[in-house]
């Protein structure tokens, strides 16, 4: 969104730089630096308009191969940092009766893709707590939505073997690859103003 300040966060420093945006360093997976994230927006700018939950990690191999380490790394991650944010985020946002939530998915959730079954189930739980976040916060103002995207050229699939994801692509109507202009498009409608009428909705890309 134009004009917006914007903070985002990983676990490490950022690499760059952009005019209006600020980097902090959080692990969305952990309570407490959820907590100060949100803290420090509250004392900053007081106000918070609009969350987007990109977060996430994914294990694509057989289920058979996944150790349980791996289960609590995702699940830590995709599920709960997922849900601490938006927990958050909501509470500053009744504040002002007022506020936009997007969390991210995959289309590897409809698709059933041999290789990401736990990938795809914490995604999965995403899209059950977006539903249940949307209905829960209408009364605040706040709307709570999802897209999936198709898979897009990120440090998330470069390992993934080539034949693969034209195997994946193939299947799907619109077969290439999604870029981040048609993630941010979607992300864009459901910030407006006029989409406070859509709420508890998970759009897939690709035509999955």
């Amino acid at each position: 969104m134009r004009g917006c300040r914007v903070i985002g966060c990983s676990r490490g420093h950022a690499d760059w730089s952009a005019e209006g945006y600020e980097h902090v360093v959080a692990d969305v997976s952990r309570e407490k630096a959820v907590l100060d994230l949100l803290t420090h927006v509250r004392a900053k700018y007081g106000r918070l308009d609009y969350t987007v939950n990109n977060a996430g990690i994914a294990s694509m191999n057989h289920s058979l191969l996944v150790p349980a380490t791996t289960v609590d790394r995702i699940l830590s991650v995709n599920v709960r940092g997922t849900f601490l944010v938006c927990r958050e985020s909501a509470k500053l946002m009744q504040r002002r009766k007022w506020g936009r939530i997007v969390n991210i998915s995959t289309i590897a959730v409809p698709m059933r893709i041999e290789g990401e079954a736990l990938y795809a189930a914490s995604k999965g739980a995403v899209e059950t707590l977006t539903r249940v976040l949307a209905r829960e916060y209408a009364r605040f103002g706040i709307t709570v939505n999802a897209v999936g995207p198709s898979p897009v050229d990120t440090g998330m699939i470069r390992s993934v073997p080539k034949n693969r994801i034209d195997q994946l692509l193939r299947s799907l109507p619109i077969n290439r690859m999604g870029t981040p202009a048609d993630v941010c498009n979607v992300i864009d409608f459901f910030l407006r103003k006029e989409s406070d009428a859509v709420t508890g909705q998970v759009l897939y890309l690709g035509g999955a």
